[in-house]
Order: structure tokens, then C-alpha cells, then sequence
């Protein structure tokens, strides 16, 4: 998949022109907080887990991290990320580019709170050079998530 994938996915909601390229990397929170002259906790970042054998992503704020208490109390199992190596495989794009558009049908999606202290937050677009900017609620609507939930510590 690619940022077409998402260009596409992102049409069906009218968000696909706010996709913004970029020359340079957008890969690592620090990079894309630079190239999108943000603080690094509003760019969200999209992480891989195998929850249950179903790839899963949980978008969190760019300064957060898992809380393995609150993420095993949550999903009844402790966290395993994806191999790197697996990750555009089972999700549907590489790692820096990871995000919840335009991916595989059976990934599940969910959205931490940390994201909540933000009006706006900046996923990317299934390259590691791409960005787009979404409120909250648009967020919700084209992630096609599950549920807000509380796994990360800031």
C-alpha cells in the first residue's frame, strides 16, 4: 500500500487534499515535529502490535509511551510489537510511514488518550516523508477505530 492507499481511503471522508509531501524525513516523532513545525507530543503516532493473532494499531501522542500494566489490564495479554521486518506486510505500510488510512482490512485501530490534551494531531500518510493534520474527530471517523482507550504514560 502507499500514500495512494490513503489519498484514496482519506477521499471517502473529503480529508485527501489536506495530505501534505514532503523532501524531507518525517519517519521519527523528531523529524516530523520538525518538518511540520509542531511540538513532538502532536504528531500521532501509529504503533504495531499482534493483539489476539490480529495486527492492531494503537495511534498515541508523539511523547507517549505503552504502559504494559495498562496495556495488559486493557487487552488481557502483554504488548508484542511487530517485527519491523513485518510491519508493511501485516499493516499495510512500512515503518515511518504507518498509519491508520488506507490499510489492510483486517487490522483493528484504536486511539490512546494521550491525543486527547490536543485539538489537532499529525499522523502520517503511509510514507516516511508524508503528514496530514486532523482534528480529533476527524481522526476518529477516518481511522475507522474501535475505541478510545488508556494503555500509554506520558
Amino acid at each position: 500500500m502507499s500514500i495512494e492507499a490513503v489519498r484514496k481511503h482519506l477521499e471517502k471522508y473529503g480529508l485527501d487534499s489536506k495530505i501534505k509531501e514532503f523532501t524531507e524525513s518525517t519517519a521519527t516523532v523528531e523529524e516530523a515535529a520538525k518538518v511540520n513545525s509542531c511540538e513532538p507530543a502532536r504528531i500521532a503516532k501509529s504503533l504495531s502490535f499482534i493483539i489476539n493473532d490480529i495486527p492492531t494499531i494503537i495511534v498515541v501522542a508523539g511523547d507517549a509511551k505503552i504502559n504494559n500494566q495498562k496495556f495488559k489490564a486493557k487487552f488481557k495479554t502483554k504488548a508484542k510489537m511487530i517485527a519491523g521486518s513485518d510491519v508493511e506486510n501485516l499493516i499495510g505500510h512500512p515503518i515511518g510511514g504507518v498509519c491508520p488510512f488506507g490499510i489492510k482490512d483486517n487490522v483493528k485501530v484504536y486511539l490512546d488518550e494521550s491525543m486527547k490534551r490536543f485539538e489537532t494531531m499529525l499522523p502520517a500518510c503511509g510514507t516516511p516523508n508524508s503528514a496530514i493534520e486532523l482534528t480529533l474527530e476527524e481522526l476518529e471517523k477516518a481511522s475507522n477505530y474501535i475505541e478510545w482507550i488508556d494503555v500509554c504514560q506520558i
